[in-house]
């Protein structure tokens, strides 16, 4: 069931739903989000069965403000605090140590708690209306391609589920994640911030998880950071652009049920295979890069093949998820 963002009256009703152990999907400027109230185990249980999301996989707790980060951190490091100020509300999410007793569900067992306050006029109201956190990944089946419109939600799940209508997401993919309880900050998953852009925020050098891998021998667990994921049910080559023109020339007219998505312009014999120009600019191809995904899906196509995208560093995001799609 669609309701309309904009309405108060859809903003309440979903406020409801939540506060009484419900499920909701709800749109940030990223994706849209599966919420349930991050306080009670027995609604976030609810998030992990209808994803078909192991129940250890931690989710992103969503706050209205910087003051609901204390209802569920126990400590938050000057760094964050920083990080905070500059991108909330925005595309970030901050790993902090979790309050005891709080949010055990949603943090999947860890003593640590992923928080975001996102930048979407229709999430604000409705964290607001809700006057709790709420816990909330992607709205899509587990590893799937992640919703960045509501009818992508709608599609997912069945037509009982409440979905409020924000319009397509204006990011696209998913936040970026920074482990803050280290005593320094770890980009875990790259988004559109780039590590320059976060580093400049907190002052601080930030590491990445390889880093830490090599330094500590353990990296931690956050959300969205599987080694496959984000995948559409095609499979996914990412490719340079010499060798899918060559492919296509050697398929010549024979090809078929076939999709690629570059930024060079290829030349296609077949009328069979389906051809999306990825935009030159990394921020104009997030937020494409999941509709597109999804469009090749419903077409029918046996194979993705996607031109590499630049290695520059606001391009890290978008590298990021295409390396798990093609990954699965």
């Amino acid at each position: 069931m669609i309701l309309p963002g904009t309405d108060p009256q859809a903003i309440l009703q979903a406020a409801r739903r939540i506060q009484s152990g419900g499920l909701v999907g709800f749109p940030t400027e990223t994706v849209y989000g599966l919420g349930a109230d991050a306080s009670s185990d027995a609604a976030v249980a609810g998030i992990f069965a209808a994803k078909g999301r192991p129940s250890d996989h931690p989710l992103i707790v969503h706050v209205a403000d910087v003051a609901q980060v204390n209802d569920y951190a126990s400590s938050v490091p000057p760094f964050a605090a920083s990080l905070m100020k500059a991108f909330w509300p925005g595309p970030l999410t901050v790993i902090l140590p979790r309050k005891p007793g709080v949010a055990a569900a949603a943090a999947g067992g860890q003593n640590s708690v992923g928080l975001r306050c996102p930048a979407h006029p229709v999430a604000l109201a409705f964290l607001k209306a809700c006057n709790t956190g709420v816990a909330g990944p992607s709205a899509n089946r587990f590893g799937r391609v992640s919703p960045t419109t509501a009818q992508h939600v709608a599609g997912e799940f069945d037509e009982e589920l409440l979905v409020l209508d924000g319009g397509p997401c204006t990011v696209g993919i998913e936040s970026c994640i920074v482990d803050c309880t280290r005593g320094r900050p770890v980009l875990l998953r790259p988004g559109v911030l780039t590590r320059d852009q976060l580093e400049a925020a907190c002052g601080e050098p930030v590491l990445t998880k390889d880093e830490v891998l090599l330094e500590e021998g353990a990296a931690p667990r956050a959300s969205g950071t599987l080694e496959a994921h984000y995948a559409p049910n095609a499979k996914v080559r990412l490719m340079d652009a010499g060798p899918i023109q060559t492919a296509l020339d050697l398929l010549g007219t024979e090809a078929a049920h076939i999709a690629v998505y570059a930024r060079s312009i290829v030349r296609i014999k077949s009328s069979k295979v389906l051809y999306r120009r990825m935009p030159d600019d990394a921020l104009a191809t997030a937020q494409q890069l999941f509709a597109v995904l999804r469009d090749f899906d419903a077409q029918g196509v046996k194979l993705i093949w996607i031109e590499h995208p630049p290695g520059t560093a606001e391009w890290d995001g978008v590298r990021d998820r295409l390396g798990r799609a093609a990954a699965s």
